[in-house]
């Protein structure tokens, strides 16, 4: 991946990493200056390159660190694990349409039986009887819930809704993101993505 143009800072504060072929040697949890993340779904993360780049560049502040050293010709410096930015960045009020965001709001499950594999998408009122492709008419269905509704309307299928398909806001999108962490969470990560969480008695 391309070291980010830190001369945009409207960009750099809000390009995370996708990819995790990118994350696989000690990337870094990006923070607000709220100290909450900026994402958790996909969560907020830089290759350590990017977050050494931006401690040089003093845009944001070092919270933890891995054990492991880099080294330049003036300088050694242990790499962030987790840093923060020093200017807020207000986060959007919009989520996108997307399918990948369409399967978080639903939890990555079918709202007619709850299955979790074989997801697709269905209107719930058919597009042949006026229905819309918007977030209050489509939400994520298995294959088989699927062929079973067809075109029909959920009366007449015999299925119904686990809940409410509804538009989601970016709260709504940061607390169902949370149940679904990466693979690869380390220790130093956990109060800043979990302080708020309610604890289990």
């Amino acid at each position: 991946m391309a070291m980010l143009d830190h001369g945009d800072r409207s960009d750099f504060r809000t390009h995370f990493v996708r990819e995790p072929s990118a994350l696989r040697r000690h990337p870094a949890l990006v923070l607000n200056a709220d100290f909450r993340p900026l994402s958790y779904y996909p969560l907020s993360l830089w290759p350590w390159q990017e977050a050494v780049k931006a401690v040089c560049l003093d845009r944001v502040t070092i919270l933890a660190e891995y054990d492991e050293v880099v080294r330049s010709q003036r300088q050694s410096i242990r790499i962030p694990s987790v840093v923060v930015l020093k200017e807020f960045v207000k986060p959007q009020k919009r989520v996108a349409f997307t399918r990948f965001n369409l399967f978080l709001r639903d939890g990555f499950c079918c709202q007619y039986c709850g299955a979790k594999g074989d997801l697709t998408f269905d209107h719930v009122i058919p597009r042949s009887k006026g229905g819309v492709t918007s977030w209050e008419n489509v939400v994520a269905a298995c294959a088989p819930c699927n062929l079973k509704k067809a075109n029909k309307s959920l009366k007449a299928s015999g299925l119904r809704l686990r809940q409410p398909a509804r538009e989601p806001n970016a709260e709504d999108m940061h607390r169902i993101g949370r149940r679904f962490p990466p693979g690869h969470l380390h220790e130093s990560w956990i109060d800043f993505l979990y302080w708020d969480a309610e604890l289990q008695a």
